[in-house]
């Protein structure tokens, strides 16, 4: 049986490109269970409140909102289980230099599938403030107003 290609977005964090500056990016592989993966290719699933840590040499997914497979039985999973990551030794320790330092944490940013494995994407995230957040805005907004105006221009309106 041939193994699907390409990327099978499940789910994304928008918010927190909005409410962290985002640094050094890593993929991850995840250790699931059967019900679990079979929620997540039905397209469910939740990383709003999701984090990692790393707890004695190893990443751990928390608070990530995978719900209980429907046709699943007493073998179903618990819909917000701590899950481990699968990382090498040296982005781990990478990872844990990163945020011991105060104000960093690991932040999911995405869960999909690729070539038939479970993967998330995780970066190290500094929290902004709320200037930092209306400054991010402001400068959307003013690309944005500067690429209309140079559509309208290259139109000839």
């Amino acid at each position: 049986m041939p193994r699907e290609k390409g990327r099978i977005m499940v789910a994304q964090n928008r918010r927190a490109r909005h409410d962290y500056h985002l640094s050094d990016h890593f993929e991850a592989g995840l250790v699931l269970t059967g019900t679990e993966v079979k929620s997540l290719r039905s397209g469910r699933a939740s990383l709003a409140d999701a984090f990692a840590t790393v707890d004695d040499g190893e990443v751990w997914l928390r608070n990530a909102y995978i719900p209980e497979y429907a046709f699943g039985t007493w073998t179903n999973h618990a819909a917000r289980r701590n899950r481990k990551l699968l990382l090498h030794r040296r982005e781990i320790d990478k990872l844990e230099r990163a945020t011991t330092g105060s104000g960093r944490t690991i932040v999911p940013l995405a869960l999909y599938f690729l070539d038939g494995y479970a993967k998330v994407e995780l970066a190290v995230g500094t929290g902004k403030k709320a200037w930092d957040k209306r400054q991010t805005i402001a400068e959307r907004d003013a690309n944005r107003d500067a690429a209309r105006e140079l559509a309208s221009r290259n139109r000839g309106e």
